[in-house]
């Protein structure tokens, strides 16, 4: 990366504005890096859309609930010499699958186990398809992870190398329907691999092959939870902010919380000062925006150019409840897949219908931390896929409350009879509330990853005719997801720095890039 590009002049000051888990990863990595670092939240707590709240006796994970590459994280701290300091508990199985057809596949993560679980529901030549499947998304992270992860790419010709030569000999420029079908044959399996793609913005047929990268984190690297402390404080992914915000402030970051960025003082190319809307100046070398792409460009007063428009993933209704009984059918994290499958891609990311069939995501994190509900309860949560609202207008006022009564509808045909009586406190999340959260076309899911918005096409860090300032999140490079924007946050500091890990003690990175 001796080519990268690195922000000119002085940077001895640096405002990171989000206290997300990209403005933590860089606000981190900035002061390992000697920085004297601000960081301004418009929230009055840190964690952005990873943010724990409390809903009545429960403590919610407001946004992601999947935890996977946790290096990433420790790597964060161990820039200030600080580490997680969390029950990270291995999540066996990783998820529980149903189907429409009554089936259940466990998934585990361990090779041997998940091998003997693929035998059982489909037979052997499918668990040796599984098995040459793991080894081709370990190789395929493997290649991607330095090169096209977890470096800052400034040109398309910045891939040149031989690991764009292996990455296409892996197939990994074809199709991730396709290739997965390569090693299984039973339908139910493949869903299990290429799901994750919708999460991505794209269906798993048209989704590059590339993309497989997000099914290794989560059946192969693993999936974990930060389970709460015997004295009594809570677990949630939204603890690994906590956690991150508190090793900052040791290090010397200054946080300002209920502060909300209004506009930046640019004198030509270069920020002088961010405008809080209080009408606070807080003046500054050089500036980390971790808001959504059009409220960053909307900080700066700028749009830079692309010969495409940039298109947004599909978003998710979210319905967060405390419930007063449990089911032998929920994990910590079940899905349930409807019967049908192209035709749900379809009719969330072009029609822009709701789901005729629904594949939910159901998250009940009591199963790993009970401390997370009040004795006798538990915390569940159900994520169902919906369009954007640009690819589906939806009245969300109006229709989210109808929408809620169908999805606990679904979920009471699929076997958990009696969840309607049993919800005592609840809290429904629509793409009208991401929207009002400022997050663009009402998705928490940011730029879908098409072709054209990918690796070096995707909108980047750096922006056009602004010297000083530096994008970090899952709007830009190098995507969605709580890994890459970990990554994002430590990318967006190397375009400050200009070192690769070395902090102001000497200190070395304890873990290579994603």
């Amino acid at each position: 990366m001796g080519g990268t590009r690195v922000l000119p002049g002085r940077t001895d000051h640096v405002v990171v504005i989000g206290a997300g888990l990209a403005g933590l990863s860089a606000a981190l990595h900035l002061a390992g890096a000697g920085r004297e670092v601000t960081v301004l939240e418009a929230a009055a707590v840190p964690g952005g859309r990873v943010r724990r709240e409390r809903m009545g006796a429960y403590t919610v994970d407001t946004g992601a609930t999947v935890l996977t590459m946790p290096e990433l994280v420790e790597e964060a701290l161990a820039a200030v010499g600080a580490s997680l300091d969390l029950d990270l508990v291995p999540l066996d199985p990783a998820y529980r699958a149903h189907f429409a057809d009554g089936s259940t596949i466990h998934v585990h993560t361990a090779a041997e186990a998940m091998a003997e679980e693929v035998r059982r529901v489909a037979g052997p030549r499918e668990a040796a398809g599984y098995l040459r499947l793991r080894a081709w998304l370990t190789e395929l992270y493997r290649v991607q992870r330095d090169r096209f992860i977890g470096a800052n790419l400034d040109s398309p010709f910045d891939l040149l190398s031989p690991e764009l030569a292996r990455l296409a000999a892996l197939g990994g420029f074809g199709r991730l329907g396709p290739a997965v079908a390569r090693y299984l044959s039973d339908e139910r399996l493949r869903r299990l691999f290429t799901f994750q793609s919708l999460y991505a913005g794209v269906a798993p047929s048209r989704a590059l092959a590339a993309y497989a990268v997000i099914a290794y984190m989560d059946t192969v690297a693993g999936v974990y939870f930060p389970r709460g402390s015997t004295g009594g404080r809570a677990g949630g992914v939204g603890a690994v902010a906590e956690r991150m915000a508190e090793a900052a402030g040791r290090a010397g970051v200054r946080f300002r919380y209920s502060t909300s960025a209004a506009w930046l003082e640019r004198v030509g190319s270069r920020v002088r000062a961010v405008r809080t809307t209080g009408g606070e100046r807080v003046p500054c070398d050089a500036v980390v925006v971790t808001a959504d792409l059009p409220a960053a460009y909307g900080l700066l007063g700028v749009s830079p150019w692309r010969p495409l428009r940039v298109r947004y993933s599909p978003s998710a209704v979210v319905l967060h409840t405390g419930v007063t009984r449990s089911w032998d059918a929920l994990a910590h994290h079940t899905i349930s897949f409807g019967a049908a499958w192209e035709r749900t891609f379809d009719e969330v990311t072009r029609r822009g219908s709701l789901m005729g069939d629904p594949s939910l995501l159901i998250t009940r994190p009591t199963a790993t931390d009970p401390g997370m509900a009040p004795a006798g309860g538990q915390q569940v949560s159900v994520l169902a896929p919906v369009p954007n609202l640009r690819t589906g207008p939806i009245d969300w006022p109006r229709i989210g409350p109808i929408y809620r009564d169908e999805l606990l509808r679904v979920l009471e045909r699929r076997g958990l009879s009696g969840f309607s009586d049993a919800v005592e406190v609840e809290r429904l999340i629509t793409p009208a509330d991401w929207a009002a959260a400022g997050l663009a076309e009402g998705t928490p899911f940011s730029v879908a990853h098409t072709f054209t918005q990918t690796g070096p096409f995707r909108p980047r860090n750096l922006v056009p005719g602004v010297d000083n300032v530096v994008l970090a999140g899952c709007g830009t490079t190098p995507g969605v997801g709580i890994p890459p924007v970990l990554v994002s946050g430590r990318l967006a500091a190397l375009r400050v720095t200009g070192s690769n890990g070395v902090g102001a003690a000497g200190r070395r990175r304890s873990v290579s890039g994603l």
